[in-house]
Order: C-alpha cells, then sequence, then structure tokens
C-alpha cells in the first residue's frame, strides 16, 4: 500500500521526500493544501478498507497540512479548492484551532461564514444548535467537494432530535462518495439510527451494505455493538436467517463474538429464547477453537435459564464456573443471577401458627398463582421478567369476584408474611444496585 501512495504522492508534486515518509520544508510549504488532501482522503479511504498500516501515515499528513494551512498566504485561498480543502482538513479530524486561525484571516471573504460558524460550533461541542443553519446551507454545496462531508455533519447533529431525518442525510452523504471513509461511518451509523427509530427493514439493509464492504475496518467493533441492538430488538425467526446472512461475511471468530454479544444482551433483557439460540450458536463455533468462548456461552445460557423451569440446573451451571474465566461485568450479573436463584427456590422460613392452620384453598387459582403457572418466577422478583406482584394489602379478589374472606385477613398481617416481603423487596434493591454500580 505505501508503494501505491508514495507513487500518487509523486504525481501531486511531492516527488522523492514524502515518498521516504520526509519532506523538506521547502517541497512542502511550496504544494497546495487541495493536493495534500487527496492523499489524506486516500489514505483515510485505505484505512477503514482494511489497511491499518495507514493510520501511522493518516497522523503525519494531517500533521503536515495543519503546517501548510498556517504557513499559507492568504491568496492561495481565492482558489475554490484550496478553501474546500481547509474545511475537508477539520472535518477530517484536524486541529479545531487552524479554522479558527485561517476564518479570523480571512478579509477577502474567501470562506462561507455559515459553513465556518456551523462546524465551529460543532466542533465545541454544540452539535444541535446547528442543524437549522446548516440545513439550508448545505443544499448548495450537494455536489461540492466538501458536500459529503457537511451531509455527515449534519447527520450527525441532528441524530438525537430526528433520527429519521439524520437517515437521510447519511444516505446522501454515503451515496456521493461511495468505497470511502464517508460511506462508512454513515453506514455505521445509520444502523444505530435505525435501531432508534424502529425501522427494521433499513437496519438490516444498513448491516447488510456495511458487513460486505467494511468488516476489516478498525471501526468495525463500533458496528457490531449497534448491530448486536438490531438483532436483541426485533428478533423472530425472520430476523434470525437475516442475522444468518450477514453474519456469513464474517469470519467463525468473529461470528462467535457476536453471538456471544447477542447472548449476554438477551440474557439480561430477559429474551430467554434468543439468549439460548445465541449461546447454543455461539458453542457451535467455540467448539473449533473451545476456551474462553465455549465457557461464555455456556454461562450465558445459564443466565437465561435462571427465571424458568431449570432454574436448579441454570443456579448449579453459575456456580461452577470460577471467577477468573469471567470479566467483572459478569461477575456481578452472575452474583445478581444467584441472588434471584436463590429467592426462587427458597421456602419462606419461620411460618407462624396462623399460616400453619389456614387450609389449603379449594377454589381456581387467583392471579399471583396463575402468574407462576404461566412460568415466572415463583417470587416474582426477577429482573428478566416485569414484576407484577401485589403488596399484602392490595391482595386481589378471586375469580369469581367475591371480596377476600375474613380468615385471610391474619395472614395477611401476620408479621412473618411481611417479614419476608420486606426481606424480598430489599434482596431486589440490592440487586438492583450492583448491576447499577456495573452500568448494566
Amino acid at each position: 500500500m505505501l508503494k501505491r501512495l508514495c507513487a500518487i504522492l509523486a504525481t501531486t508534486v511531492l516527488a522523492a521526500p514524502l515518498a521516504f515518509g520526509v519532506a523538506r520544508a521547502s517541497e512542502t510549504e511550496e504544494l497546495a493544501p487541495f493536493k495534500m488532501i487527496r492523499s489524506l482522503q486516500y489514505v483515510q479511504d485505505s484505512v477503514v478498507l482494511g489497511d491499518h498500516s495507514a493510520i501511522e501515515m493518516q497522523r503525519f499528513m494531517l500533521g503536515e497540512i495543519d503546517k501548510r494551512l498556517r504557513a499559507a498566504d492568504e491568496a492561495i485561498f481565492r482558489d475554490p479548492r484550496n478553501v474546500d480543502a481547509a474545511l475537508v482538513y477539520v472535518m477530517s479530524g484536524g486541529n479545531p484551532e487552524t479554522l479558527e486561525y485561517l476564518t479570523d484571516r480571512d478579509i477577502e471573504g474567501n470562506f462561507d461564514a455559515r459553513v465556518t460558524d456551523s462546524l465551529r460550533q460543532y466542533l465545541r461541542g454544540k452539535g444541535p444548535l446547528i442543524v437549522e443553519s446548516l440545513s439550508k446551507a448545505a443544499p448548495e454545496y450537494k455536489n461540492s467537494r466538501v458536500g459529503p462531508y457537511l451531509f455527515l455533519i449534519l447527520g450527525n447533529a441532528s441524530s438525537q432530535q430526528d433520527p429519521v431525518a439524520a437517515m437521510r442525510y447519511y444516505d446522501w452523504a454515503r451515496l456521493t462518495a461511495p468505497g470511502t471513509i464517508i460511506e462508512e461511518a454513515a453506514l455505521r451509523r445509520s444502523v444505530s439510527l435505525a435501531v432508534q427509530a424502529g425501522d427494521q427493514e433499513k437496519g438490516f439493509r444498513y448491516a447488510l451494505n456495511y458487513a460486505r464492504r467494511y468488516l476489516t475496518s478498525p471501526y468495525a467493533s463500533q458496528f457490531a455493538d449497534v448491530f448486536v441492538d438490531l438483532a436483541v430488538a426485533h428478533f423472530d425467526e425472520a430476523v434470525e436467517k437475516r442475522v444468518a446472512e450477514i453474519l456469513g461475511f464474517m469470519d467463525q471468530a468473529r461470528q462467535r463474538e457476536v453471538y456471544l454479544r447477542v447472548a449476554r444482551r438477551a440474557a439480561i433483557a430477559g429474551n430467554e429464547t434468543l439468549a439460548r439460540l445465541a449461546s447454543g450458536r455461539a458453542e457451535e463455533l467455540a467448539r473449533a477453537g473451545g476456551g474462553q468462548s465455549l465457557l461464555l456461552a455456556s454461562f450465558y445460557e445459564g443466565l437465561a435459564a435462571v427465571p424458568s423451569e431449570d432454574v436448579f440446573t441454570a443456579a448449579q451451571t453459575l456456580a461452577a464456573i470460577p471467577d477468573d474465566k469471567l470479566s467483572p461485568r459478569d461477575r456481578a450479573l452472575r452474583e445478581a443471577a444467584r441472588a434471584i436463584a436463590e429467592e426462587v427456590v427458597r421456602r419462606p422460613q419461620d411460618e407462624s401458627p396462623a399460616q400453619a392452620s389456614l387450609p389449603i384453598p379449594e377454589t381456581p387459582p387467583g392471579p399471583e398463582t396463575e402468574g407462576r403457572e404461566a412460568g415466572e418466577t415463583g417470587s416474582g422478583m426477577s429482573p428478566f421478567a416485569d414484576a407484577t406482584h401485589t403488596s399484602p394489602s392490595e391482595k386481589a379478589p378471586a375469580p369469581g369476584g367475591e371480596p377476600p374472606t375474613g380468615a385471610e385477613h391474619p395472614a395477611a398481617s401476620d408479621p412473618a408474611v411481611d417479614g419476608f416481603v420486606a426481606n424480598g423487596r430489599s434482596k431486589i434493591k440490592e440487586i438492583d444496585a450492583l448491576l447499577a454500580e456495573e452500568g448494566l
């Protein structure tokens, strides 16, 4: 790749000195900024297409362009190509202070104040404030060199306020700059916005396009995170096929990593079906590699089984995994799941005489027992599902509509029962605090 880069740099007047990575100051100063920007764009596009060795060259080019722009005479910006080069430099990770320096010295009005003011606001972290002004100015640059960059910035700025509009801006950016770092960023961020907007169809289309082209990008791990969100949020049989299609572009190691992430997210969300499916797929892929991936797949499957009828087996599986095999976040998850499992299977202690003397009701089960027969946990305290239990003072009437009988009141006000309920609620608060500390 470096040989090809050297050839390009040589044709743009940089010649031999820069071909070896060391350019003399006098030669660099004579090089027009727009010619240097072409080389920077080539380097950046090479990085997202998989040539990670070009990252150092990218840093070098950014430094050299910064020096050239600051040393340039004002007359050089009478050429619109050099104005565009300065804007592209700043939007490509360049020094924001250089834009301030250039616009402060621009007495001839070569820079569009609408664009430069918007960029300065954006680079200060005030993106939402520029949406109105930049959305009016950007269409004028649709067919210019800076057009794709401006629409990418506009998409970033409007993504929180209006995800649907942001996706349209990203679409324009990537369609006018195919095969570039602009398209890579637009596709990756569009997947995330599709999740926010609940647009499953667009999300999987963007994800498929990204998987076909940019899995070797250094930013592909960010894509994997948002792809997992997409899969978990819209899982069904049809989605399973689409997930498999997209993962087909990855090698086995990457497929296994994605399935493990899906299993973990699904287990936390209480989606037992997806957690079991993803864990099973990860186990199949891990058998060849074995080791840590196989253990994690078993771990997430155990987490998913806690709120099910297999709670005993799940608790044993989780307890058998050594602490040193899990990350701190996964250890916190295990402790939370273990506490839940203990609450599910533990019998109430210290039965009061009033409870022991109560007859076993022969009436049809009420709402509380119906929830247990439907597969919910016996205590109704699992964070993997909605807790809908009622307190003793809010006991629901029987299915027939009759109010509670007088015999039920002693149990409702019994200190032992109240103590058991209070202990259960306290345990849940401890679990919630543990999960909050780990950011789960």
